[in-house]
């Protein structure tokens, strides 16, 4: 079978669970009411034009959305079928979590078309309950259990994202480091990209079970009510994880000011102490004639010793005036 087909699967049937072994069945059976999953690769170069050829009863925006690079969540309601794209985390090597990869979605009542461009755990956990007989046996519970996977793996990760906030912020709360500001500001970053994924792909959740209640059953319908509500606290945990990145980016922010503020206070110290003493040695130190001293052996030692006085005396001034 061509590689723009990762596989087709009978949904239900005495072939139940087993692949359709060649392109031309594969044709054949998605334009018939055949109970089946087909998964395409939707950045190979051969898939727009067999979905063209194949799938040409679908109508020519669904068709555009299924090969769509880039995409948001939503679900699309047509009369005939559903139109859903999810984006499920990415866990394949070298790839960011954040990064989500898109899942492009074609059912009704009798057959599920799916599209993405990277190999999805969630799709082949699915695929291999299917053929060890376990797996959905119609469109809606297919719709269903991949939601519910990827809503998990979401979960997850948010849980994950939730533990290093938790260290950052003892990290911050022991030690204000500036260093801690690039790791709150990556976290940050990441989260803001997980947070554009999330909030649509609850809303499309939602409306799946409002817009299509023809091709979803009873028990599939109350599945996806439970995904939305875990999409729902995922979402609020999202954002109160913001919330508290902003916290401690305002924390570090403070400390750093802080330290500034000490810095300059001890500079100002210092200028106060020593600005009278720069006066007297700059005037003292004019080569001119008639320098008080410049005749005595102890003058030197003896306007030391005045210094130290002024010295002194400036400093008991300041802690009386509470600035030490």
């Amino acid at each position: 079978m061509d590689s723009h087909i990762r596989f087709a699967l009978h949904l239900s049937g005495d072939d139940r669970g087993t692949d359709i072994p060649s392109e031309d069945d594969v044709a054949t059976l998605v334009g018939r009411a055949a109970p089946l999953w087909l998964h395409l690769s939707a950045d190979h170069p051969d898939t727009a034009q067999w979905v063209a050829e194949h799938l040409a009863y679908l109508a020519p925006p669904v068709r555009e959305a299924l090969l769509e690079p880039e995409t948001r969540p939503r679900a699309l309601w047509t009369g005939s079928g559903l139109l859903v794209i999810l984006h499920g985390i990415n866990i394949n090597e070298g790839e960011d979590p954040e990064d989500m990869v898109p899942i492009r979605l074609w059912l009704d009542e009798h057959r599920v078309v799916s599209l993405a461009t990277s190999r999805l755990s969630a799709i082949r956990r699915i695929a291999e309950n299917v053929r060890a007989g376990s797996g959905p046996q119609t469109p809606s519970a297919l719709l269903a259990a991949l939601v519910r996977d990827v809503t998990d793996r979401i979960e997850s990760h948010a849980g994950d994202l939730e533990d290093r906030v938790d260290a950052l912020e003892s990290r911050t709360i022991a030690d204000p480091r500036d260093e801690i500001r690039k790791d709150v500001a990556d976290q940050r970053l990441e989260l803001t990209e997980l947070r554009r994924y999330i909030q649509p792909q609850r809303d499309a959740v939602g409306a799946i079970v409002h817009i299509a209640p023809e091709i979803l059953a009873a028990e599939d319908r109350a599945a996806l009510l439970e995904q939305h509500d875990q999409l729902m606290r995922v979402a609020e945990q999202l954002e109160a994880q913001r919330e508290r990145l902003q916290t401690l980016r305002d924390e570090l922010g403070s400390a750093q000011a802080e330290r500034l503020n000490r810095n300059l206070y001890v500079v100002s110290v210092i200028s106060s102490v020593f600005l009278p003493l720069g006066f007297l040695t700059g005037l003292m130190g004019a080569n001119l004639g008639g320098i008080p001293g410049s005749e005595s052996s102890v003058g030197f030692w003896a306007f030391t010793l005045v210094l130290m006085l002024i010295g002194a005396g400036v400093l008991v001034v300041l802690r009386i005036a509470r600035i030490l």
